[in-house]
């Protein structure tokens, strides 16, 4: 198998769970993610969001679709308000503990993984966007963290 890079998008934040959500989509088809994927991955999001804790209700995921039936779930959420809590879904795995082929059954994982090599160049980016506008300023600025994403583009290449 050669290696590619995929394209990476970033739709706009959304509200789940009382935490403002912040989206990477992640593929190899030039459409992007299907929209039914897109609603199954997005409905399994609850179970994966921790309790408050005082820190600014911020999560950023991952979803990833993968070349063959597979589709991935990454959230990293901030808490203690330094670190990231993960917890992670998957569908169309059956290698992975999901129950058919089918990308829109997700399930939830318990496994230690925080992502493939096309779910992790967002890590990078929101550590130095978490700092940028959260902890480095005299007040925090969770406005501005939630519009600083990553651009379009691919996966690799953002040095």
């Amino acid at each position: 198998m050669t290696f590619a890079e995929k394209r990476l998008w970033s739709p706009p934040p959304i509200e789940v769970g009382g935490r403002h959500i912040k989206r990477y989509h992640v593929t190899g088809d030039p459409d992007g993610i299907d929209p039914a994927v897109e609603k199954a991955a997005y409905a399994i999001l609850p179970e994966l969001l921790p309790d408050p804790d005082g820190t600014p209700p911020a999560t950023f995921v991952v979803l990833h679709r993968g070349g063959d039936d597979g589709a991935y779930l990454n959230a990293y959420n901030w808490v203690w308000d330094n670190v990231l809590h993960f917890g992670a879904a998957a569908a169309g795995q059956p290698v992975l503990d999901c129950p058919d082929s089918d990308p829109t059954h997700f399930v939830r994982l318990d496994r230690s993984w925080i992502g493939c090599v096309w779910e992790l160049p967002p890590i990078q980016h929101e550590r130095d966007a978490w700092v940028r506008h959260m902890l480095a300023p005299d007040r925090p600025d969770l406005d501005a963290y939630l519009t600083d994403s990553l651009p379009d583009g691919t996966t690799g290449d953002r040095s």
